[in-house]
């Protein structure tokens, strides 16, 4: 390439009379370049570089905003689904040629890794569209920092138990676990104490000594301490999530494997390429190996058996085998339950889907016992008359029962109790002043009414009295007896009769 001032100085030496072999001699250019920048006029060309494969605007243009603006994620769902192939680096190329995404340039501290050193893991909040609902799930990621590898999944809630799950889960997946575990300063691992002076919960310490590592928290504060988790998650919300679809828990976890063990592990990680599964082969002789046949943790449930043979476990039946009803001990699983009688293992079940209740389930190859357990009764014809008696009712069970700790049906069978024993005047005053203070305690509701009574805010009406009493039957015998002699009534004994 000509620089800018050769170029400029070859064409005022045109412009000066010398002729095109003498400039070519004396600044040692070919006579056809001299003659091609004396065309230009000595300026830089505007080169307009085409893809080898044209791509419509519009098209990109969709698929940038499905993507939510991720253009990595642009660049998989081309060769995915419209067979266009085509480098990453012409694709930004591209986006910025037509305006569709802008340059973004950031830096950051580099540590340096050191194999088998540390995994990390954290926690974060998702809104997810599931199907046509678009519901909150928590993803949890486990990472190994020094080879990128991750582990990725997603649950409703995330617990004490679902936290031990999950890394049980990850490393049995992987065979090995590094000595360290990086995490937050969360309560789910962490007793008390902060950063280095944290003190693990004994629970969740020996479940991690089983594990061959110890969890440490991070200073507060400085959550760039497991920033390869933070970029984990990253990467997730702006290559796995965007332009993607998922019908329910159960596909998007699918998928979510699909993509950290698979996907991910073959790809080049940061700017020296590293592919995890690569890196791993590397790293897996300075971590430490797990035992094949690790128990898998568990939460120990006390049920009794109902007179139709069912024990009941997270709002539905499963069938216990045998004649008596005995207490049986369930034991939780992340994706199971075992049903133990007298430290027999007597039938193992599957867990439903999210939300799926009031379901009875029998071991497979057995037939479906005869009697069935009644479903619970539902709230709705209480919730409906409620509901009916007056739009302030209305908004305030739009509230209540929104409220997190508030048991639906219990709440509502007694609010209907509670609005037959007082006026309905008095009801809709006393809801509308604890939807005011945020109240849902149905006593608190009863001492708004009383209060309410004591300060005459309400009046209570007086009884209907029927006027036409003296005609009836029964008072009309009753005036043809002999008057009660009240007499001794009217003078008071006097103290020397008292005395006598």
């Amino acid at each position: 390439m000509i620089e800018p001032e050769k170029r400029k100085a070859i064409f005022l030496l045109h412009q000066e009379g010398m002729s095109a072999r003498q400039i070519a001699q004396r600044l040692r250019v070919s006579r056809p370049t001299v003659k091609a920048i004396i065309a230009q006029g000595g300026q830089m060309p505007v080169v307009v570089r085409e893809p080898k494969q044209p791509i419509d605007p519009e098209l990109l243009q969709r698929l940038y905003n499905e993507c939510e603006g991720w253009v990595q994620r642009v660049h998989e769902r081309l060769a995915e689904e419209e067979k266009i192939s085509i480098k990453y680096s012409s694709l930004t190329w591209k986006l910025r040629q037509l305006g569709i995404s802008q340059p973004k340039e950031e830096r950051c501290d580099q540590v340096p890794d050191e194999p088998g050193a540390e995994m990390q893991h954290d926690t974060t909040v998702y809104q997810v569209k599931l199907g046509e609902q678009r519901v909150q799930v928590v993803a949890t990621i486990l990472y190994l920092r020094y080879c990128k590898r991750r582990y990725l999944k997603f649950y409703r809630s995330f617990n004490r138990f679902r936290m031990k799950c999950f890394l049980h889960e990850a490393l049995i997946y992987w065979g090995y676990a590094a000595g360290l575990c990086i995490i937050d300063n969360t309560n789910l691992a962490r007793w008390y104490g902060l950063g280095a002076q944290a003190v693990m919960v004994p629970e969740m310490a020996a479940f991690a000594a089983d594990h061959a590592f110890r969890f440490v928290c991070h200073g507060r504060g400085h959550p760039d301490r497991k920033a390869g988790e933070e970029r984990s998650f990253w990467t997730t919300e702006t290559n796995f999530l965007p332009g993607r679809k998922f019908q329910d828990l159960e596909d998007l976890n699918r998928q979510a494997f699909e993509w950290s063990t698979v996907r991910m592990e073959h790809r080049p990680q940061t700017d020296a390429k590293i592919i995890p599964a690569k890196a791993f082969e590397h790293e897996r002789a300075y971590l430490t190996k797990l035992p094949a046949h690790l128990p898998a943790p568990y939460q120990v449930h006390e049920r009794g058996t109902n007179q139709y043979g069912y024990a009941p476990f997270e709002g539905n039946f499963y069938w216990v085998p045998g004649t008596k009803r005995e207490d049986v001990k369930i034991l939780q699983y992340s994706e199971t339950i075992k049903i133990y009688l007298a430290r027999q293992c007597v039938a193992e079940y599957p867990l439903p889907a999210y939300g799926v209740t009031n379901q009875r389930f029998s071991p497979e190859g057995l037939p479906v016992p005869r009697h069935q357990p009644k479903p619970p009764s539902s709230s709705e014809p209480e919730e409906k008359r409620l509901r009916a008696l007056a739009p302030e009712v209305n908004v305030y069970l739009d509230f209540a029962l929104a409220s997190k700790g508030v048991q639906r049906h219990v709440f509502l069978r007694r609010l209907l109790a509670l609005s037959q024993k007082m006026t309905a005047r008095l009801f809709i005053q006393s809801i509308e002043r604890a939807h005011h203070y945020g109240i849902t305690t149905l006593d608190t509701i009863e001492r708004i009414a009383l209060l309410q009574l004591r300060e005459g805010a309400v009046e209570l009406p007086l009884a209907d009295l029927d006027e036409t009493y003296r005609q009836r039957p029964a008072y009309q015998e009753g005036a043809l007896t002999d008057l009660p002699d009240l007499s001794i009534y009217q003078d008071p004994p006097s103290q020397d009769q008292d005395h006598e």
